[in-house]
């Protein structure tokens, strides 16, 4: 058997552990007005994994339907924001990299919904910047596409 790099992250209270087996691409900021106010955060982290190398561990994720299109999923207990699932990519979850146990291993690689930033909040003036989402030629791998405003 081979050995797989794997990644565990977790809610605040810790009630609810996960693990992604396998490589996690470099993820991007959202902006998105959704994103802001479901994690009361200026900006939220994502990256994008195959729904097959994603298992909840420890406890269970409430669901949130956010949008016709889309779910959010967290922690019963702390409310920490974990996935975000889409129906139009069923095989592919997004999670939240400061769930992560080592987010400073996963630096993201853009800026999306931009359009939406907040005036006095500052990007990262080295990280490419969108008004929306990502355009498809800008990488080689799609980027997550968490919640649109």
């Amino acid at each position: 058997m081979s050995e797989q790099e794997i990644h565990e992250g977790g809610c605040l209270c810790g009630m609810v552990r996960y693990r992604v087996t396998g490589p996690i691409p470099p993820g991007v900021h959202c902006h998105c007005s959704m994103c802001r106010r479901s994690s009361g955060g200026t900006v939220m982290t994502w990256t994008e994994v195959p729904l097959a190398r994603f298992e909840v561990t420890k406890g269970e994720l409430a669901v949130y339907q956010s949008s016709e299109q889309a779910e959010r999923r967290f922690c019963q207990k702390c409310g920490t924001q974990i996935v975000f699932a889409e129906q139009d990519r069923p095989h592919e979850v997004d999670i939240t990299v400061a769930t992560l146990d080592h987010p400073e291993d996963h630096p993201p690689q853009h800026h999306i919904w931009v359009s939406s930033a907040l005036p006095w909040l500052c990007l990262d003036e080295h990280l490419p910047a969108h008004e929306e989402f990502t355009p498809e030629d800008t990488s080689d791998q799609k980027p997550p596409s968490p919640s649109r405003p």
